[in-house]
C-alpha cells in the first residue's frame, strides 16, 4: 500500500501524463502555482461545474445566477474589508529568506507530529495556534514556532523574523496612466462574492425575487498567496463556485443549519462515503462572520477545506450601502407575527456557501484513483483507472472498431454520429482491444463498445463496463440509452 504522499504524488503525475493539469508555461520552466487544465481535466472541470449549477439553480426557484466582471471599482474592495483586513499572518528565515505563512508552517510540524505517532501534541500545538490567531498575538505565534522548533525547509534553521501580515491581493493599473495622472490601482478580485452584493438590488428588483432568496456565480479569483503549494489545492488562479442567500435578520442561524446540512447532502450526493468528510468550525472567525465552518475531505494529504459556509450578517450589503451612498435595502411586504405590521425596509442578511472548483476536482481525482494489481498465476498484469461517477466522467463512450477493415470502422462512426450530440465520445483504432482499454481505464472512460465481426451480422456491440471489467453483448440501439440512464 503506498503512503498518502506517495498516492498524492502519483495522481499528480498521472494528471499530467494523461492529459488532465499540466504546469503553467511549462516550456519556459512553470509559474510557481499556476496550471492549466488539459483536454480531459477542462472536461472533468466543465462536469463538476455544471453539476453544481444545477443543483444550485436550476432546482432551485428561489436562486439565480450571474455572471460578474474580474475588474471592480476600487472602492469595491474598501468596502468589503479586503483592504484592510484581507492578510495573513507571515514569517521569513532570516538565514534563506524564504517567507511562510505562520498557520502553514506550524500545520506542517503538526503533520510530522502525527507521522510519528504523537497524535496528542499535534492536537495541542493547532488548538495553540487557533488561540493565538484568533487573538491576533504575534508575539505569542513566533514564541510557539521557536519553543516547538519549527524550522525552515530551505536553510533548516529557526532563525526567524518576527511575524508580520501581508495583504493578498493582486492590484494593477487601469486605463491609460502617465507619470502626470494620479495612479488608478484597481484589483484583481480576491473573491467573487462582492460581484453578487453590488448587483444584488440590480438582480432582486429585475427577477422581482422575494425573500428568502439566492444569487449563484461561478468564476475566477485571484490570491497572492505567499506559500501557495499542494497542486491545485492553494493556486493563485483559481475558480470558485458561490451561493449567497439574503434573509431576515435574526433568521442567520436556522439558515445556516441548513446550508450546512444542504451543502453536506450534496457532497454526499457524488458517491463519496461520509467517514471521507468533516465540518471544521472555524475559531477565528473573518471580519464579516457571525458563524462559519469548513466542509473538509480526507485528501491524501490529510484533511483540508472544500467548502465552507459562512453566516456574514449584513456587513457586506451595510459597507457597500455606506461607501457607495446608495440604498441597498428590501421592503419586506410579510406580516411581522410579533407586531401584526410588515416586516418594511431592512438590510438583508447573507448566508454563503462557498466552493472551490479546483479542490473539488482534486478531491474528485483522489476519490477515483486506483491502483490495481490484475496478476494471476499466468502472467503479471495491472492498470491505474479512474472510477469517476459517470457524470463526471470527461469522455462517458469509447467507440473502438476492433479492426480497421472489414466494414467496422463505418458501424462504429454511424455509432459515433448517433451518440455524440448527447454526450462526449472517443473513436479510436489504433493498437490492440486491450491497450486501447487501459488507456480509457486512465482517463475514467465508464463505456467502451467494441465493433467486431459479428456486429455487421446481427447488429450488436460488445460493452464494457470500466469499474467491473465486465463485458456483455447489446443491441447497437440500445447504446445511447445504457449510457444516458448511467450519466
Amino acid at each position: 500500500m503506498a503512503t498518502d504522499n506517495n498516492r498524492f504524488q502519483a495522481i499528480i503525475s498521472h494528471c499530467k501524463e494523461y492529459g488532465f493539469i499540466f504546469p503553467s508555461s511549462e516550456i519556459y520552466d512553470g509559474l510557481g502555482a499556476v496550471y492549466d487544465y488539459g483536454q480531459w481535466g477542462s472536461e472533468l472541470k466543465k462536469n463538476i461545474k455544471d453539476h453544481w449549477w444545477k443543483s444550485m439553480v436550476q432546482m432551485h426557484e428561489n436562486i439565480v445566477g450571474i455572471d460578474a466582471a474580474i475588474f471592480m471599482h476600487p472602492t469595491t474592495w474598501k468596502a468589503s474589508g479586503h483592504v484592510d483586513n484581507f492578510s495573513d499572518p507571515m514569517i521569513d528565515n532570516k538565514d534563506s529568506n524564504k517567507r511562510y505563512r505562520v498557520d502553514h508552517l506550524i500545520e506542517a510540524k503538526a503533520d510530522e507530529l502525527e507521522k510519528e505517532g504523537q497524535q496528542e501534541q499535534s492536537e495541542i500545538l493547532l488548538k495553540e495556534m487557533d488561540t493565538l490567531l484568533a487573538a491576533n498575538d504575534f508575539d505569542g505565534l513566533k514564541t510557539l514556532i521557536e519553543n516547538n522548533k519549527i524550522n525552515c525547509s530551505v536553510s533548516n534553521t529557526c532563525n526567524w523574523t518576527d511575524v508580520r501580515q501581508f495583504n493578498l491581493m493582486f492590484s494593477t493599473e487601469f486605463g491609460a496612466v502617465s507619470s502626470e495622472e494620479e495612479e488608478n490601482k484597481i484589483y484583481l478580485r480576491p473573491e467573487t462574492a462582492q460581484g453578487i452584493f453590488v448587483n444584488f438590488l440590480n438582480v432582486q428588483k429585475t427577477g422581482r425575487m422575494k425573500i428568502p432568496f439566492g444569487i449563484a456565480q461561478i468564476g475566477k479569483a485571484f490570491r497572492n498567496e505567499i506559500v501557495a503549494r499542494q497542486f491545485i489545492f492553494r493556486m493563485r488562479e483559481f475558480e470558485q463556485m458561490e451561493m449567497q442567500f439574503f434573509i431576515r435578520p435574526g433568521t442567520q442561524k436556522q439558515w445556516y443549519e441548513h446550508w450546512k446540512a444542504e451543502r453536506m447532502k450534496w457532497h454526499l450526493g457524488l458517491g463519496i462515503p461520509a467517514e471521507k468528510y468533516r465540518f471544521h468550525d472555524h475559531v477565528k472567525l473573518a471580519h464579516y462572520a457571525d458563524a462559519a465552518c469548513d466542509i473538509e475531505y480526507d485528501f491524501p494529504i490529510g484533511f483540508k477545506e472544500v467548502e465552507g459556509i459562512h453566516s456574514r450578517t449584513d456587513f457586506d450589503l451595510k459597507n457597500h450601502q455606506e461607501y457607495s451612498k446608495k440604498k441597498l435595502q428590501y421592503f419586506d411586504n410579510d406580516i411581522d407575527p410579533a407586531t401584526g405590521k410588515p416586516f418594511g425596509n431592512y438590510i438583508p442578511y447573507v448566508v454563503e456557501t462557498s466552493i472551490g472548483v479546483d479542490r473539488t476536482v482534486m478531491m474528485i481525482l483522489s476519490e477515483a484513483y486506483e491502483e490495481q494489481d490484475l496478476s494471476t498465476d499466468e502472467k503479471k498484469d495491472s492498470r491505474v483507472v479512474l472510477k469517476f461517477p459517470a457524470r463526471f466522467a470527461p469522455i462517458k463512450l469509447a467507440i473502438l472498431p476492433l479492426v480497421k477493415k472489414d466494414g467496422l470502422p463505418e458501424i462504429a462512426r454511424t455509432i459515433m454520429e448517433d451518440c455524440m450530440g448527447h454526450f462526449r465520445c472517443f473513436y479510436e483504432e489504433k493498437d490492440t482491444i486491450g491497450k486501447r482499454y487501459r488507456r480509457m481505464d486512465a482517463i475514467g472512460t465508464p463505456f467502451c463498445v467494441t465493433v467486431d465481426h459479428q456486429s455487421k451480422e446481427d447488429n450488436t456491440v460488445t460493452i464494457r463496463y470500466r469499474d467491473t471489467m465486465l463485458q456483455e453483448r447489446i443491441p447497437i440501439d440500445k447504446i445511447r440509452e445504457i449510457v444516458l440512464k448511467a450519466i
